[in-house]
């Protein structure tokens, strides 16, 4: 009976302690379930974006294009600022940089505002093309400077064989159409027409791309060498500088001997004639009696850079009410050039500029019936006819630069030798495959 009732007492006793340990167990869930978790926010700081020089974190950012008949001032003005300090803004300015005279359309500008409830514009940031820009403060004290976006140069190849155009042929690879430009007007000008290219000629181009801010493509910068291969004979360019002082860059082929001519064919890219030198012209405005024209017309848009045809000195930069607004250059003791026309002039007297360098822009200024430049040409003081010239060939290379010149493209002529034409690369990998199957 003592077995039975210990037995008894046992099980009872191991029921209970079972039941405890259920309930101190099911108490640790509740209490897990009472604790609830805090999420803590993780507060990111906003990454630091740098332009012009500002933190634009620490501004109100406002961006636009300057509209058709917009002023500065109409601009500063939509934005809180008053007519007394715009004024005051612009004459403050105007040395540093006239933003009155520059400011064009379709060309973006930048607001930085204050970041309060006000809103007020601090600096205005202008510009003028794809590089530059004109930052004008005007929180504080009021002050102007001009400044450049950096740039990246990247140095490229490209190879082709013609089928009808070069320009087809670059098009069809991607590349952009001023390296067509470059080589047509800027290097062999003078030596290949390729208005007459063959089918078949081919050509290998060493050139570098220029990229702003490392993520905008600013375009084709400079050619650096080529070839050409036109009617199966060998055409040979190297970029060199020969005068550090003024900045002076020609093309030579491998012996040495400058590519270009003196003066460029036109002043104005992407023109026509519309008028030609003719001292026997009679126009109907004057009742069909003859006057003179001494100069060549080339049309082209308002706003078409016209550039110096040789390098020289602008002997004049002025104003009449027939020329309108034009420049005269001196090219040396024999040559000068006269623009006519013009919008606006880009050089002051006694200022040396290079061959191709933009003088001005095609206008309508003076007595003008359309957008054109008007370009006139002196020999020895009298006005003559260029294109029945027998104009010079450029400056050769001196003796002492020559030697230079030579060590200077031999590692370039390897490089450049030894890019494959795209026709080639193709037999290779035809005949490569031939082999293969063969195997």
């Amino acid at each position: 009976m003592d077995k039975k009732r210990n037995r008894g007492l046992g099980n009872r006793y191991l029921v209970i302690l079972v039941l405890l340990l259920s309930l101190f167990n099911a108490c640790k869930e509740d209490k897990k379930e009472d604790v609830v978790e805090e999420e803590v926010a993780v507060v990111e700081e906003p990454k630091e974006v740098y332009e012009f020089g500002f933190n634009l974190n620490d501004y109100v950012v406002k961006r636009d294009t300057v509209k058709a008949g917009e002023s500065f001032g109409q601009i500063l003005e939509r934005n809180k600022i008053g007519y007394p300090k715009i004024f005051h803004i612009a004459e403050k300015t105007k040395e540093a940089y006239n933003i009155a005279r520059f400011f064009q359309q379709g060309r973006p500008y930048t607001i930085l505002c204050s970041r309060d409830s006000l809103e007020l514009p601090e600096s205005f940031i202008y510009q003028p093309n794809k590089e530059e820009y004109v930052v004008i403060n005007f929180k504080d004290s009021i002050h102007a400077f001009k400044s450049r976006k950096p740039i990246t140069y990247i140095e490229k190849t490209v190879t082709g064989v013609i089928t009808s155009s070069i320009s087809e042929t670059l098009d069809q690879m991607g590349v952009s159409p001023v390296l067509t430009n470059k080589l047509a007007d800027d290097i062999y000008a003078w030596t290949i027409d390729f208005r007459r290219l063959q089918k078949g000629d081919r050509f290998k181009v060493i050139y570098t791309d220029k990229y702003i801010d490392d993520t905008i493509y600013g375009g084709i910068h400079d050619v650096k060498a080529s070839y050409f291969e036109h009617n199966k004979e060998p055409f040979y360019a190297f970029q060199f500088e020969t005068d550090s002082v003024k900045g002076i860059i020609d093309y030579f082929n491998e012996e040495a001997k400058n590519l270009r001519r003196a003066f460029l064919k036109a002043p104005v890219k992407f023109s026509r004639i519309s008028s030609r030198y003719n001292l026997r012209r009679r126009i109907a405005v004057y009742g069909y009696k003859v006057r003179a024209h001494r100069g060549t017309d080339f049309a082209a848009p308002i706003g078409t850079p016209i550039m110096a045809t040789a390098n020289g000195t602008v002997t004049k930069a002025s104003y009449t009410s027939g020329n309108g607004k034009y420049v005269k250059i001196r090219h040396n003791a024999t040559y000068e050039t006269q623009y006519l026309h013009m919008k606006n002039r880009n050089v002051k007297v006694g200022q040396f500029v290079k061959q191709g360098d933009v003088i001005g822009w095609v206008g309508m200024t003076g007595n003008t019936g359309g957008p054109h430049v008007c370009y006139r040409f002196w020999v020895n003081g009298r006005q003559v006819d260029p294109f029945k010239q027998k104009l010079p060939e450029a400056k050769p290379i001196s003796d002492s630069l020559k030697v230079k010149y030579l060590d200077y493209i031999k590692p370039i002529k390897v490089q450049l030798d030894s890019i494959p034409f795209n026709e080639d690369v193709m037999e290779e990998q035809l005949n490569e495959n031939l082999i293969t199957q063969n195997f």
